[in-house]
């Protein structure tokens, strides 16, 4: 063989390692490079887990319990190393399907009565982990200005969920304008009225709806949360329920969360000293801390 294909020879053979070579090196750099970007991914996945984790979210109506949380709450829930998320629902259904769902730790909007019946109905697993306070259901003036001046066959408005229509129903009762069948069932209606010497009737609308049709009804029984909301002036207020009231507004875990970290900071917050100031100072008897 001669020189020169000698020499070609040890030259292909030299190109071919350093191919090998610079093959192996690239394989080595992009495994590293995503080996690099694999543990900059988990990094940053554990730091937003950590950080969500450090937040408490609760569903809340906007007036009283969302101002109560924000104005209140907030700061002390921030002093025990979580920051307070407040989403606000203004009905009463979705705030309790996201608690069920896990979309938010909890709620604080409704009534023991309401909860129990809406567990049955929607075979969640909701439970009451602290009662809070009382907002009173009062009776409003609308184009009557007196339960004395009711006309016969006057309109009335009471709220259309099982619970709060009962409600309304006995204080109707209270005001002595009818009489119910069993005055105990907390799920009555219209229907189980046994005496209405006015003949009034009854337009069942949301609860939340209630107070915008005021002033085309005669009178209508409004929740407190929705009274205030609307701005509804106290000398409208015709008849208003004792303070003896079942209807406690309670803050609302998942079944299995009543002992969870969050929980604990929250049933320590919405229990202090600070929120029974806030509430007493800041909404003048119509919600009232227990």
């Amino acid at each position: 063989m001669s020189a020169i294909k000698k020499n070609r020879k040890l030259a292909a053979i030299l190109i071919a390692a350093l191919g090998v070579v610079l093959a192996f090196g690239l394989a080595s750099c992009g495994g590293s490079s995503a080996s690099s970007s694999a543990a900059s991914s988990d990094a940053s996945a554990s730091a937003s887990a950590a950080a969500e984790d450090n937040v408490i979210k609760i569903g809340a109506s906007p007036t009283p319990h969302a101002e109560i949380l924000n104005n209140a709450v907030a700061p002390l829930v921030e002093k025990a190393g979580y920051k307070l998320e407040v989403v606000e629902f203004t009905d009463y259904v979705l705030p309790n399907t996201a608690t069920e769902d896990g979309e938010i730790d909890a709620n604080y909007f409704q009534h023991v009565p309401y909860l129990d019946d809406f567990n049955a109905e929607q075979k969640t697993h909701l439970v009451s982990v602290l009662g809070v306070h009382i907002e009173p259901m009062s009776i409003y003036a609308g184009k009557t200005a007196s339960l004395d001046a009711l006309a016969d066959g006057a309109t009335v408005a009471v709220p259309n969920d099982t619970t709060n229509e009962a409600r309304s129903l006995l204080l109707l009762q209270t005001a002595g304008l009818i009489e119910l069948n069993d005055p105990s069932d907390l799920a009555a209606t219209p229907k189980d009225i046994k005496s209405n010497p006015k003949n009034l009737q009854f337009k069942e609308v949301e609860a939340a709806t209630v107070p915008t049709i005021l002033p085309d009804v005669d009178i209508a029984v409004i929740n407190t949360n929705y009274a205030i909301g609307a701005d509804l002036s106290s000398d409208l207020v015709l008849q208003t329920e004792a303070g003896d009231s079942p209807y406690v507004n309670v803050l609302v875990v998942k079944e299995g969360n009543e002992d969870s970290e969050k929980t604990k900071v929250l049933i320590d917050a919405l229990s202090s000293q600070d929120v029974k100031d806030f509430i007493t100072k800041n909404y003048n008897g119509e919600v009232i801390p227990v």
